[in-house]
């Protein structure tokens, strides 16, 4: 198991040790414990232009997924799960909406687009939108169980 973080944002102090302990948790809880994965963490302005510039949308968004299984990247390394970015600026502003730590959004918000590489498309399909926020409880009550081990 590989994580690859590049942290693009000077908002908030993050451990990078501590996102990639979250990361090989989650991995392994998926059952991907051979899988690649990279983390970009960036400000609204940053994923707005990569919003805009790959998927064709106007403004930041919270996070955004590549899979590299798709298009025939699988090929290349069937390990190689995908990027996952996510904007600690638009995760502060809704975790301070909704009452809880920006950290705290931003693991859920690494579940997402972990499970986004994994195939799950809560956008145009209904049963993956139920089976997408089930297993992210899940994973986060797994993550939960290993903190508090």
């Amino acid at each position: 198991m590989e994580v690859l973080i590049k942290n693009q944002q000077n908002l908030y102090q993050l451990s990078e040790e501590s996102i990639k302990s979250t990361a090989y948790t989650l991995l392994e809880a998926l059952g991907k414990t051979g899988a690649e994965l990279s983390l970009l963490i960036v400000d609204d302005g940053q994923i707005a232009q990569i919003n805009k510039t790959y998927l064709d949308r106007t403004g930041p968004t919270n996070v955004i997924a590549f899979p590299m299984g798709d298009d025939g990247f699988a090929g290349i390394r069937a390990e190689l799960l995908g990027d996952v970015v996510i904007s600690v600026e638009t995760a502060g502003r809704e975790a301070s909406d909704a009452g809880y730590s920006m950290e705290e959004r931003f693991t859920e918000l690494l579940i997402h687009g972990i499970l986004h590489l994994l195939g799950y498309d809560h956008e145009t399909n209904e049963q993956d939108a139920e089976q997408m926020n089930q297993r992210s409880e899940e994973l986060m009550h797994c993550l939960k169980a290993r903190k508090e081990q």
